[in-house]
């Protein structure tokens, strides 16, 4: 990857680096640069039971409103696509932000809908992912590529031009269980999990280093990112009611017996302290996603009252 892509996720950076969910508006995307955030990521769904954008749209229109910041997907539910069609479009994205691009994949499942507006069958999902992980670094040579295998078959199909990244952006892998580790060993170029608690994320990073070892993977250039709620107040009960509220709304289930082990609540200070703890778990970049019915304000407090405190105590 890029060196100034690998440093804003951390990659040999002397510091922890930050990123959030992106704003819609083009003028919170620039606020948000301006104030040293170093990556932006969208997300999305197809046909989720909750109002979403689509992944690649949404990251098309953030390459227009962004100058600096690492651009990602957190995450693009890559069995749901075409391998020649994504890898077309994250090519010529990453050319458009002058080689800006990270790609967060996911296989998904949580919403059975993606897949049945997509033709998907659900049960491919994590082969399906797999094998297009392989094609989209094939394709970004711009070379002819010749494929036939469970789910694709391709004669001398060419993707070109390349993406500005030489090697194609980096592909980091989200998920949360043992296969999707695997996965990061073997295809990507990083892992991002989702609802964990620092002592799970301590957990997977010791998981992943042992899947590296039998398959004699180095580790030295691999993005250790995490995707982490967060729900700020000086109030810390209120801030646990909004995050018991927007998560219970999310996934539909009652999450107040374990919300504080799968996103930070509670006060500015109780919050960065959170953070800290996936810190010294193995995080070296967050993509952090502020709740709130004003996120622009959600995210305001998060760099003002938060993120300095976090970067202290871990310089």
């Amino acid at each position: 990857m890029n060196r100034s892509v690998a440093t804003a996720l951390g990659v040999g950076a002397d510091a922890v680096q930050f990123g959030v969910v992106a704003p819609e508006r083009a003028s919170d995307v620039r606020a948000l640069e301006a104030a040293g955030i170093t990556s932006l990521w969208v997300g999305g769904h197809v046909a989720s039971h909750n109002p979403s954008p689509e992944a690649i749209s949404w990251l098309a229109r953030l390459v227009e409103q962004s100058e600096r910041a690492v651009l990602g997907t957190a995450t693009l539910l890559l069995p749901l696509y075409p391998p020649a069609i994504v890898a077309k479009q994250l090519a010529d994205l990453d050319r458009a932000s002058d080689g800006r691009l990270a790609v967060g994949v996911g296989i998904g499942g949580e919403y059975p809908s993606d897949f049945a507006a997509a033709e998907v069958p659900l049960t491919e999902r994590g082969s399906r992912t797999d094998e297009a992980i392989g094609l989209l670094r094939r394709f970004w040579t711009a070379e002819a590529v010749s494929h036939h295998g469970p789910h694709h078959s391709y004669d001398s199909v060419r993707i070109h031009p390349a993406p500005a990244q030489p090697s194609g952006p980096p592909i980091i892998v989200t998920g949360r269980k043992i296969p999707a580790m695997r996965r990061a060993v073997r295809l990507g170029d990083g892992w991002m999990p989702y609802l964990y608690s620092a002592d799970r994320y301590r957990a997977s990073v010791a998981q992943i280093y042992e899947i590296a070892s039998t398959e004699s993977r180095d580790l030295s250039e691999f993005a250790w990112s995490c995707y982490v709620f967060v729900s700020i107040d000086r109030d810390a009960d209120r801030a646990t009611r909004n995050a018991v509220e927007f998560l219970g709304a999310t996934y539909r289930q009652d999450v107040s017996a374990y919300v504080h082990r799968v996103m930070c609540a509670g006060t500015p200070e109780s919050v960065a302290e959170q953070l800290v703890g996936y810190v010294d778990a193995g995080v070296r970049h967050f993509v952090l996603a502020p709740i709130g019915t004003d996120r622009t304000q959600a995210s305001t407090q998060l760099i003002d009252d938060v993120l300095p405190r976090v970067r202290r105590a871990t310089l």
